[in-house]
């Protein structure tokens, strides 16, 4: 189940109040309970998912509140609830004295002090913040019965009016004192150092002009690559086209040995037959015919 209160706001001693537990199913017991047991718990035992607990506060209800329920089929009690503290203000307590440090006027990023006093009856001292329902802070005393609260690098968002209250020394933890006086707290933005635009703009034309630099270089190289590529490109492709065919190997013929004076000897060119028509040789080269003829024998 869940618990809720109330009014949320700050209760007053004297002051009506609800305590309302919810359930996620029906239930045939529902009961609320306070953890320090100052007062006895209250049952209602009505088929229901909602249960509402009315008080009229004193100082022993001041104090945290947990609900659970019960089923029949099978017999189940459920856990406790989250707890729910109930407050109660008491008007006859004085309230606490409170200082800041440094001024109401800061700039952001500084560290924002209050303190808080009283000697006499504080256990323990809650910080508040206009608006806000809840306690932002709490803390323990010194000796001398003050309590420090530090806001951390504040921004314009901890602007706001705060207060102080303490719980009262003694039997009922809850039991409260008044508010006490309030500060105000202002952050400013921090402005800019002056020569922070002026050199953020010499850094922007810096890297303008670098990047203007590269492109100027980078770009020409980009085209001479690109040219030198296509270059070679067609130069692969007329050579795989229109190449200039081999020169086939040279083949001797001899004429059958009759007479070793009267031999010719022939070197001609044998061709392999293609089916592609060749290109015309760069250079054609005649035949070469090598001859020894003598002379003087029959013919």
């Amino acid at each position: 189940p869940s618990l809720s209160l109330h009014p949320i706001q700050r209760v007053f001693l004297g002051d009506n109040v609800t305590l309302r537990c919810h359930l996620p199913q029906l239930a045939s017991r529902i009961q609320l309970c306070q953890d320090q047991r100052l007062t006895s718990c209250m049952d209602k035992y009505e088929m229901q998912d909602v249960a509402d607990f009315y008080i009229t506060t004193k100082w022993e209800h001041a104090g945290t509140y947990r609900c659970q329920y019960q089923v029949q089929k099978p017999l189940q009690t459920s856990e406790k609830s989250d707890p729910v503290e109930l407050v109660v203000t008491d008007f006859s307590f004085p309230p606490p004295g409170i200082s800041l440090s440094p001024g109401g006027h800061v700039g952001t990023g500084t560290n924002f002090t209050i303190r808080c006093w009283n000697k006499d009856y504080g256990a323990t001292f809650l910080l508040h913040k206009d608006g806000c329902s809840a306690a932002l802070q709490r803390q323990h005393p010194d000796e001398g019965g003050m309590a420090t609260f530090t806001l951390f690098q504040v921004t314009p968002t901890d602007n706001g009016t705060y207060r102080c209250s303490y719980l009262i020394k003694g039997y009922f933890p809850l039991l409260s004192s008044p508010l006490g006086d309030n500060v105000t707290l202002e952050v400013t933005p921090t402005s800019a150092h002056p020569g922070a635009a002026v050199e953020s703009h010499r850094n922007m034309v810096v890297a303008v002009a670098g990047g203007c630099a590269v492109a100027f270089v980078f770009i020409p190289l980009l085209i001479i690559f690109f040219l030198l590529t296509t270059c070679r490109c067609q130069r692969l492709r007329d050579k795989r086209h229109g190449a200039t065919p081999r020169r086939p190997e040279a083949v001797q013929l001899q004429v059958p040995r009759s007479d070793s004076d009267c031999l010719t000897y022939v070197e001609l060119q044998a061709a392999p037959p293609t089916t592609r028509s060749p290109a015309p040789p760069a250079d054609p080269q005649p035949p070469t015919i090598y001859a020894d003829v003598r002379t003087g024998g029959p013919h």
